[in-house]
C-alpha cells in the first residue's frame, strides 16, 4: 500500500493539490520503474504480480481531507488507482471523527460511504474513533480492514483496537495489520518480543489467518521531513514519528523478526499467512475483477 497523506496544517484549498501531487509522484515512480513495480487496481493485477517478479503497489488514502466537502472527488481518486481509503487520520474532518475524537460518521460521511461501496473501495479503520469503527463495521457494505494498529489489551492507546473491535472486524471477514511503531507496541519497551506479544494476542482473539504485518515504516519519511509530530498525533511523551522498535527499523530487519517469530512457535502456514498470505487472500476477495 502506498498511502497519500496530507499535512493537516495545510489550508483546505491546498490539501487536494498536495494529494494530487503525491498521486502524480506515485504514477511517475511506477512509469520510471516498470521492470520492477506495477500498479494493482484489480484482482487480475494482483494475480499477475504474484506470478511474476515485480512488486505490486496499490494507491490508498490515509484520510479524506483532500475531498473537502465533495463526495464526488472519490471518483477522481478511483480513476487514479485508489482502491483503499481511511475516512480520517486522527482528527475530526467533515466526514467523520478520528481516533483523537469520540464521534462517528457525519451525514456527509454516510453519503461518502455509500459511494465508496458502489465503487468497491476497501475501508481502512486504522485511525477511526471507537464510534466510527462500530458504525462502519455495522453499516458499510464494502470490505473493511485495519492496516496498521496494535492491540489495546496490551497497550491502551486510542490508536490501538480492543478485543471487541478485533472480533467485529473478523465478523466482517477483515484482516488486522500490526503497526511496527512504539506508539502501538509499547512506548516504554519497544522490542521485537513485545511485537510478537501483540501478534500472539491478536491471533488468539481472531485467529492467525486474520493477522498480518502493517509496518507503517515512517522513519525514513521523518528523516526526509524532520520536525515535530502533527497535532493530535497521539504520541506519548518521549516518542515522535521517527521512533523505532529496537532491532526493527525497516524491511531489512525482517529476518530478525522472522527468527524471533519462529522461536515463539510461528511456523509453516501460520508464519506464511502472517507474512503475506492473509493479506493477499483478503485483497483477492476485495479488489474488483480485472
Amino acid at each position: 500500500m502506498c498511502p497519500v497523506f496530507v499535512d493537516l496544517e495545510i489550508q483546505p484549498e491546498g490539501t487536494l493539490r498536495e494529494a494530487l501531487r503525491q498521486a502524480t509522484a506515485f504514477h511517475r515512480a511506477v512509469h520510471e520503474n516498470t521492470e520492477r513495480v506495477a500498479v494493482v487496481r484489480t484482482r487480475a493485477d494482483l494475480d499477475a504480480v504474484e506470478r511474476g517478479e515485480r512488486i505490486g503497489l496499490m494507491l490508498a488514502l490515509e484520510g479524506v481531507e483532500p475531498f473537502g466537502y465533495e463526495v464526488s472527488t472519490t471518483d477522481l481518486f478511483w480513476e487514479l488507482g485508489m482502491r483503499m481509503a481511511g475516512l480520517t487520520w486522527n482528527r475530526r474532518n467533515p466526514f467523520a471523527d478520528g481516533a483523537a475524537d469520540s464521534g462517528g460518521l457525519s451525514g456527509l460521511g454516510r453519503t461518502l460511504l455509500a459511494r465508496f461501496a458502489e465503487l468497491g473501495v476497501i475501508l481502512d479503520l486504522s485511525h477511526a474513533s471507537e464510534q466510527l469503527f462500530r458504525e462502519c463495521v455495522e453499516s458499510y457494505e464494502g470490505p473493511v480492514c485495519v492496516t496498521h494498529a496494535g492491540c489495546r489489551a496490551l497497550n491502551d492507546t486510542p490508536r490501538n483496537v480492543s478485543d471487541d473491535q478485533l472480533r467485529e472486524l473478523a465478523d466482517r471477514n477483515g484482516v488486522f495489520g500490526l503497526m511496527l511503531h512504539p506508539i502501538a507496541i509499547d512506548p516504554a519497551s519497544p522490542t521485537i518480543d513485545r511485537v510478537i506479544d501483540h501478534l500472539d494476542h491478536a491471533a488468539s482473539v481472531i485467529g492467525p489467518d486474520r493477522v498480518c504485518l502493517g509496518a507503517d515504516w515512517i522513519k525514513r519519511l521523518h528523516e526526509l521531513m524532520p520536525g515535530p509530530a502533527p497535532p493530535d498525533g497521539l504520541m506519548p511523551p518521549g516518542l515522535d514519528v521517527g521512533s523505532m522498535i529496537q532491532g526493527l527499523t525497516g524491511p531489512e530487519d525482517h529476518p530478525a523478526l522472522i527468527e524471533a517469530l519462529r522461536g515463539r512457535g510461528w511456523e509453516g502456514d501460520r508464519l506464511e499467512g502472517l507474512l503475506s498470505g492473509n493479506l493477499l487472500r483478503f485483497l483477492r476477495g476485495s479488489l474488483p475483477d480485472g
